[in-house]
C-alpha cells in the first residue's frame, strides 16, 4: 500500500488562528470514565464508522490532563491534599498509565547489596518528558545508563509527583523500578500533615491514594519528604502512616518500594541528620530505605556501620549525593565519584540528587551525550552492572529515546527533531578503552545515523600497528536462559579495512550466578548464506527490508543448557600491520527463538473514536485560503502489548464537499507506544467529509502485520447548521 509520511509538522503548542490562548481544554471534565467506554460502546461493532458535527465549542478535556492548545496529553503531579483525597480512576489520566511491566535482571533489588538509587530533579519537573507522545526538541535531556541504578525517582516540589509514563516505561525495560514523590513543604506542608496525620483514618486515607494512584499509572512505590515541622501527635502516626503505606503498597504492587528521607526527627523537629541514627530510625524501621540528607562525613558513615539497629540492613541506607555540590558535601559534579567512594568503602547504598547537571551546567546543549557519557564514566567504578535477563526474544537497535530524525529500517521515517522515552530500547554499555601503543576504543550512541528509532551504536577507535590480534568490543551484559537453537540478526556498517565478526558468550545454565568467577565460553554463531531455509523464512516475514548501505547479516546457533552472558563484535584489521582508525555503527542485534518464528495471529480489535474536539487553525494544504478545520481525538483498540514495539497511527481522506477528488493515500501521523493515540491539528479538509483513521501493529521482531489485521475506523463529519 501507498504511505505518506506527514512531512515535519512540528507538534507545538501554538495558539489558535483566532487569537484564544487556552480554551481549547477549559475547566475539569464532568465526564467520568465509565461514559468514554460508553463513547465506545455507542459505536457499533457491525459499522466501521461514526459521524460528527463540526462544532466549535469549548472542550471539556480535563485542563491538566492536556495541552491547552493542542489537546495533546501531558503528565502532571497533584498539587494539594485535597486533589489527592479526591483522586478517582475514572478522573485519571489513561495516556499517563506506563503499560510497560517491571523487566526481569541479575541480580534483582532485593540480592543487590549496594544500590543505587538515581533521584531526578530538573528546573521544576514536567518538561519535555510531560508530553505523553513525545515532541519535538533539538536537544533533550534523557537518561539511559540504566544498566547501574537500581531505583529511578521522580522528583519535584508538587505534593504528590508522577512520574511521566514515558519515564517509568524506559526504566521498565531495564528492570528499574521507578518511586513518584509525596512531599510537604513549608506552613502549607505542615497543616496539610497536621490533617492527614491526625487519627488512623486519616493517614489511611492518604496511604490508600498512593497507593491507589501507584498501581493505576504503573509505577513502583514512593520517595516520602515531610520537609516541615510536625506536632506531637502528628510525628506519633508518622510511622504508621508508613508502615500501612509500606505494607499496601507490597499488597497491590510487586517489588514496591516505600523510602523516607532524612528529615524531620522523633521530636518532630526539622532537623536533618545527614545520617541514619537514633533520631529517626523510628520511620527507617517503617518502611524500606532510608534517604539521607547531602551533607554527611565519612564520620557519620564509620559511625552507621557499627549501629547494630542498622545491622543486616545496609543495603536499605541510601546515602544521598548532591551532584550540584551544593552546601559542605563530599564531592559533586565531576567529582561525585569520591562521594561514592567513601560510600561503597563502608557498604552503603547510594542515592544521587540530580545528576541532569551534566546537562543542566553546560550551555552547548548538543554536547549532552559527550558530558553525560564522561559523568557516569567516572562513576563505573563504584556501580554495578544489571544483566536483562528475560527470556527471547533479545532485541535493541540503540534508540536513546530521541534523536535528528525517527527512522524506520534505515530510512527517515519523519525529518525532525524528536524526544520520546517511551521509544528508548535496552541500552548498551558505553565507555572508552585504552589498548596498547596509544589504541583506544569507544562505544556510544550516535544519532547521524540509524536502523529504527534515533540513533545507532557507534563502536570506533583506532587498531595500533602492534596490535595483531583482533579487538573486543563488549555491547552487552546479559543474563539470558537460551533455547536450543537461535536465529541472530546483525546489522551493521563497518568502515573500509576491517572485517566484523558477532561474538557471544555464554556458560552453563545450571551454574549460580551470584558466582561472579563463573567461566565463560566464547562462540560464533554460524553465518548463513542467502540461500539458507532460515534466512529465506526471516526473510518472508520481515519484507523487503531495502538495507541501503547496512549489512544484513543473519547467523545461526545451535546450544544446549546455556546461558547468554555477553554480546559483542570482534574487530580485525584486513592488510599490512599499521596504525588502523575504524568505525563500526551497528544498527540493531536481534536473538530470536527459531521455534518461534511466526507472524503475529492477532487482530486489532475494538477500534473507537472519541473526546473529538474541532479547532479552527491556520492552514497549510494547498487548497487553504481560509481558516483551516483541525481534528482532535482519541483513538483506543485492543492488541497485545507482548508482542508489539509501537504502532503505527495512520489517516486518509476518503471523500471530502468536492466528489471530484479522488480519495487520499495513507499518511503517518505518529507511533503509538500504548492502546491510546491522540490525534492532534490534523488538518482535514472542510465538512462535509469522510475519512479513515488506521492502525498498524509493528511487531517487536520486526516482521509485518499483515493489513488485514490492521484496525480501521472511519468518521465522517458535517457542518452544524445550527451555529
Amino acid at each position: 500500500m501507498s504511505v505518506t509520511v506527514e512531512g515535519n509538522k512540528v507538534s507545538g503548542r501554538r495558539r489558535r488562528e483566532d487569537g484564544e490562548e487556552s480554551d481549547g481544554v477549559s475547566g475539569k471534565k464532568d465526564r467520568p470514565e465509565p461514559s468514554r467506554l460508553e463513547s465506545c460502546l455507542d459505536q457499533p461493532m457491525d459499522s466501521s464508522g461514526i459521524h460528527e458535527l463540526v462544532k466549535y465549542t469549548p472542550s471539556q478535556l480535563a485542563a491538566k490532563h492536556y495541552d491547552a492548545d493542542t489537546t495533546e496529553p501531558i503528565s502532571c503531579g497533584l498539587q494539594t491534599l485535597e486533589e489527592l483525597l479526591t483522586w478517582k480512576r475514572s478522573e485519571a489520566n489513561p495516556f499517563n498509565v506506563a503499560v510497560v511491566p517491571l523487566a526481569t535482571r541479575e541480580p534483582p533489588l532485593a540480592s543487590t547489596s549496594r544500590r543505587t538509587l538515581v533521584s531526578h530533579d530538573m528546573m521544576g519537573g514536567y518538561l519535555e518528558d510531560r508530553f505523553v507522545q513525545g515532541t519535538s526538541v533539538e536537544a533533550p535531556y534523557a537518561f539511559y545508563h540504566w544498566q547501574y541504578i537500581d531505583i529511578f525517582n521522580y522528583f519535584t516540589h508538587n505534593m504528590v509527583t508522577i512520574p511521566p509514563a514515558v519515564w517509568t516505561s524506559a526504566a521498565h525495560k531495564h528492570g528499574v523500578v521507578v518511586i513518584g514523590t509525596f512531599i510537604t513543604e513549608w506552613n502549607d506542608g505542615a497543616n496539610a500533615c497536621e490533617a492527614f496525620l491526625k487519627d488512623e483514618e486519616a493517614y489511611r486515607a492518604v496511604a490508600d491514594k498512593l497507593v491507589q494512584i501507584s498501581h493505576y499509572y504503573g509505577f513502583d512505590g514512593w520517595l516520602i519528604n515531610i520537609e516541615n515541622t510536625l506536632s506531637e501527635v502528628a510525628v506519633k502516626n508518622t510511622p504508621l502512616f508508613l508502615r500501612y503505606l509500606t505494607d499496601q503498597m507490597h499488597e497491590r504492587v510487586s517489588g514496591s518500594q516505600v523510602l523516607w528521607y532524612d528529615s524531620v526527627i522523633e521530636s518532630g523537629q526539622l532537623l536533618w541528620q545527614n545520617a541514619l541514627n537514633q533520631s529517626n530510625r523510628m520511620f527507617f524501621d517503617a518502611c524500606d530505605g532510608f534517604f539521607t540528607n547531602y551533607n554527611w562525613t565519612e564520620q557519620n558513615l564509620e559511625e552507621m556501620k557499627e549501629d547494630s539497629g542498622i545491622k543486616g540492613r545496609e543495603a536499605d541506607v541510601y546515602i544521598g549525593v548532591d551532584v550540584f555540590g551544593r552546601g559542605e558535601v563530599v564531592g559533586g559534579m565531576l567529582e561525585t565519584n569520591k562521594a561514592l567512594e567513601i560510600i561503597r568503602k563502608h557498604n552503603f547504598s547510594t542515592a544521587i540528587f540530580a545528576p541532569g547537571w551534566v546537562y543542566e551546567s553546560h550551555d552547548d546543549k548538543t554536547e549532552f551525550r559527550k558530558n553525560q557519557d564522561m559523568f557516569w564514566a567516572l562513576l563505573s567504578d563504584y556501580l554495578y552492572i544489571h544483566r536483562p535477563a528475560s527470556p527471547l526474544p533479545f532485541i535493541s537497535s540503540f534508540c536513546q529515546g530521541f534523536g535528528k530524525a525517527l527512522y524506520w529500517r534505515g530510512k527517515h521515517e519523519t525529518e525532525r527533531s524528536w524526544f520520546n522515552l517511551a521509544a528508548q530500547e535496552i541500552q548498551p554499555l558505553y565507555y572508552h578503552t585504552e589498548l596498547e601503543d596509544q589504541g583506544w576504543l569507544r562505544s556510544r550512541g550516535c544519532p547521524q545515523d540509524a536502523w529504527n528509532g534515533g540513533c545507532s551504536l557507534l563502536l570506533e577507535g583506532l587498531i595500533p600497528a602492534s596490535h595483531t590480534s583482533t579487538v573486543s568490543a563488549n555491547i552487552f551484559s546479559l543474563n539470558i536462559p537460551l533455547p536450543s537453537k537461535i536465529l541472530v540478526s546483525f546489522i551493521h556498517k563497518p568502515s573500509a579495512g576491517i572485517s566484523v565478526s558477532l561474538e557471544l558468550k555464554t556458560t552453563d545454565a545450571s551454574l549460580c550466578m551470584d558466582n561472579h568467577n563463573v567461566k565463560l565460553t566464547r562462540v560464533q554463531p554460524e553465518v548463513l548464506d542467502e540461500g539458507h531455509q532460515l534466512v529465506s523464512l526471516f526473510s518472508q516475514l520481515c519484507g523487503n527490508m531495502n538495507p541501503g548501505g547496512w549489512t544484513i547479516r543473519c547467523l545461526q546457533l545451535e546450544l544446549h543448557g546455556c546461558t547468554l552472558r555477553e554480546v559483542g563484535v570482534s574487530i580485525q584489521r584486513r592488510g599490512d600491520p599499521q596504525d588502523t582508525p575504524f568505525s563500526c555503527r551497528v544498527g540493531e542485534i536481534m536473538l530470536l527463538d527459531v521455534a518461534r518464528l511466526q507472524v503475529p495471529s492477532e487482530l486489532v480489535l475494538g477500534m473507537c473514536i472519541y473526546d473529538v474536539v474541532w479547532l479552527r487553525g491556520v492552514g497549510t494544504l494547498t487548497e487553504s485560503t481560509s481558516p483551516c478545520l483541525h481534528l482532535n481525538a482519541t483513538l483506543r483498540w485492543d492488541y497485545s502489548s507482548k508482542t508489539v514495539q509501537h504502532f503505527r497511527v495512520y489517516w486518509r481522506r476518503l471523500r471530502g464537499p468536492d466528489p471530484r477528488i479522488p480519495p487520499g493515500q495513507l499518511v503517518l501521523l505518529g507511533r503509538a507506544y500504548s492502546n491510546l493515540f491522540r490525534v492532534t491539528e490534523l488538518e482535514v479538509p472542510k465538512p462535509p467529509g469522510l475519512l479513515e483513521l488506521v492502525v498498524e501493529p509493528v511487531s517487536r521482531k520486526g516482521f509485518l502485520v499483515p493489513e488485514s489485521q490492521w484496525g480501521r475506523r472511519s468518521l465522517s463529519y458535517s457542518a452544524d447548521v445550527t451555529q
